[in-house]
């Protein structure tokens, strides 16, 4: 009976300790799946795949709800799309988690700016700082959120810490500028204009502060100068040319102030200012069908905009449309019954369509009024009105803002999409990847082509053809449902045939669409096994391995928030990837990309000499390829050796990239 009842005890014992270990092992499991599925997701996030990327941080959220990290990640996705109340919510929830993370408190602020809340948005900026003193960005944003409140008294000693831990930093003597400008303090901004400048000579909202000083005293011609330096720094700022144009007219230089105008509409085609003022100068030099179409789209925006109205007519009556101009004219007259001049306007159009009774008539209303006032007309020896100004009299004149106020700086944000799309000084082009979904540049003349890629495509072993491109579109929601469900079928073939190579690169091909890199990593290197001398495998493979690192490192909240500052573990991915690329080199000696993406690696790795000496290799196999071209001359330039980088760049703005040009001219002149 005692055996039976130790057995019994050894026996539940037993059971009780293979539950424990069961429920563990499931524990871990589970652990590890949602690890896998939170790096899915932020893969997605990294290549801009949001709806893909907010489905998995969902999971992970079902799955765990207590981590903080998945709601910032999927908040940051909704910023992304601008759904700034969503995202705001998920910070805050991340916040709740974690009260300690400075990433949610920035993005919340960021997204209550973008909601106008600057009151909670400076309480999240005030919050960052506290966790990290050292964050610039949170400073910088903190200060324009209490200019927003009118709050200059607090403004003002924000940036007086930052100048003492900053003082290299010119941005913050702008900064100080901006708010004595707000305050009326004309002489002190100045002054700090001045420091800003002396800090640093490249500053082009400083140059642009100074310049409305000038314009504002009327000294054009210094205006000018100055805008020119400012343009320099900033040459897609659409303002700087409409106030370059107003500094220009002024000194009667028409043609400089037409091409000032072109190129602010060129870079923002809904500027008021642009389109009424460069109606005018067209109808000035005779181009009057053009002129009506800068009017017509003042008109779309503003129909009750009389001025304009009254211009469209007189061009209207110089292309022959009298009833057109009759109608506009009578519009104005409506709305202003003593414009005295559009009566006269119109009395000449109806004299012209034989409407002799209209034209008395109108001429006996314009006789009638000089005869009671008994006075001249009284001509304004201004050449141009402000914009809020709307006497019909002024037809003719240009238009400026009503008061010259300096531009309000940009909040800083590292929430601007992938590292490679943003516009920093002296960034190089992104690597070529294969891909089914490309994305096609209006720039560049170049036109990425393989025989190896173009055989694989014909051999019909993948559902949607392969491309080779430096730039890869999102897809869409349904291709995503169609990857997966293409990874299911295809997992159960490969069940019956497990020594298929075509079947791996296939699947590996959906898992690198769904950014599940881990699974795409491990079906290219199945592949390799099965079949060692396919070059596409390899380069697949060193393609997923630099993705995965991009997306590892880029994001916020992640170890590293420097790109080419790569980490010991992103150091150990990068070799593993150039091993493959000059396994693809040994395959395919003129396989241009993969040398090309050596290249970037070693970009990456801070080792210039050797990425220099990979973009000198491809351009060998392919002399015309302007990627090479600019990348090497931004090593050149990062390098030092600045006479031969400038010259690369003038061979890739050659040959297509016309961005290179803006580079040029910046670093020619620091150099």
């Amino acid at each position: 009976m005692k055996k039976q009842r130790f057995a019994l005890f050894v026996w539940l014992l037993c059971a009780v300790q293979f539950s424990i270990f069961n429920f563990q092992f499931s524990t871990c499991k589970a652990q590890i799946n949602t690890d896998r599925v939170m790096l899915m997701g932020r893969n997605a996030l990294y290549y801009e795949d949001y709806v893909l990327s907010i489905q998995r941080f969902n999971m992970v959220i079902s799955a765990k709800p207590f981590l903080a990290e998945p709601y910032f990640y999927r908040g940051l996705a909704k910023f992304y799309l601008e759904d700034y109340k969503g995202a705001e919510q998920d910070c805050t929830s991340a916040i709740e988690r974690n009260p300690y993370t400075e990433d949610s408190y920035v993005l919340r602020g960021l997204c209550r700016v973008n909601l106008q809340d600057y009151v909670q948005a400076e309480q999240d900026y005030v919050k960052s700082t506290r966790i990290n003193p050292q964050n610039k960005g949170s400073w910088h944003n903190m200060v324009l959120c209490q200019m927003e409140q009118k709050a200059y008294v607090r403004a003002d000693s924000a940036l007086d810490v930052m100048i003492r831990q900053w003082p290299r930093e010119a941005e913050n003597y702008t900064l100080k500028a901006q708010v004595r400008f707000a305050v009326e303090d004309t002489a002190r901004a100045e002054e700090w204009i001045t420091r800003a400048l002396e800090v640093n000579p490249y500053e082009g909202p400083a140059w642009s502060m100074k310049a409305m000083v000038d314009l504002n005293r009327g000294h054009y011609a210094d205006g000018e100068q100055d805008l020119d330096k400012a343009i320099l720094q900033l040459p897609r700022n659409a303002s700087l040319y409409v106030n370059r144009a107003l500094a220009r007219y002024h000194q009667q230089n028409l043609r400089g102030a037409m091409t000032d105008y072109d190129a602010a509409l060129e870079i923002e085609p809904g500027n008021y200012l642009g389109h009424f003022n460069r109606g005018l100068l067209r109808a000035q030099v005779g181009d009057d069908n053009r002129a009506i179409e800068d009017f017509n789209f003042v008109l779309e925006q503003e129909p009750d905009n009389m001025i304009a109205l009254y211009n469209r007519a007189l061009l209207l009556d110089q292309t022959g449309d009298y009833r057109g101009a009759i109608r506009d004219i009578s519009a104005v007259i409506s709305e202003y019954p003593e414009f005295w001049t559009g009566y006269q306007t119109r009395a000449q159009i109806r004299r012209k369509i034989g409407d002799i009774y209209g034209a008395e008539r109108d001429e006996f209303r314009v006789l009638k009024a000089e005869m009671e006032k008994r006075t001249g007309t009284y001509k304004s020896r201004t050449k141009t009105r402000k914009k809020s100004e709307r006497n019909p009299e002024d037809y003719n004149k240009l238009v400026e803002e009503d008061a010259q106020q300096p531009e309000r700086e940009n909040y800083t944000s590292e929430y601007r999409g992938r590292v490679q799309d943003r516009q920093t000084d002296l960034t190089i082009l992104p690597f070529y990847v294969m891909t089914y979904y490309k994305h096609t540049s209006a720039v560049s003349t170049f036109i990425p082509f393989h025989r190896t890629v173009d055989n694989f495509n014909r051999s019909g072993q993948l559902p949607l053809p392969l491309h080779i491109s430096n730039g890869e579109a999102n897809a869409s929601e349904d291709r995503i449902q169609q990857h997966f469900q293409d990874i299911q079928a295809v997992t159960e073939v490969l069940g019956d045939s497990p020594e298929t190579t075509g079947l791996y690169l296939r699947r590996a091909m959906d898992y690198y669409h769904v950014r599940d890199f881990e699974s795409c990593i491990l079906d290219l290197t199945r592949a390799i096994a099965l079949q060692p001398r396919v070059a596409l495998s390899y380069y697949l493979r060193a393609q997923v391995r630099c993705a995965q690192i991009s997306s590892q490192t880029s994001l916020p909240g992640t170890s590293s928030s420097q790109p080419l500052s790569p980490t010991t573990e992103a150091k150990i991915g990068y070799g593993q990837a150039l091993d493959d690329l000059q396994q693809v080199m040994q395959l395919e000696p003129d396989m241009l990309y993969a040398q090309y993406n050596i290249g970037n690696i070693y970009v990456q790795l801070h080792e210039y000499d050797h990425a220099e000496e990979a973009y000198t290799q491809a351009l060998k196999i392919d002399p015309r390829f302007p990627d090479a071209y600019y990348n090497r001359g931004i090593v050149r330039l990062l390098d030092g050796n600045t006479q031969d980088g400038l010259s690369d760049l003038s061979q890739a703005g050659e040959y297509g990239l016309y961005g290179a040009y803006n580079l040029i001219k910046r670093y020619s002149k620091k150099h």
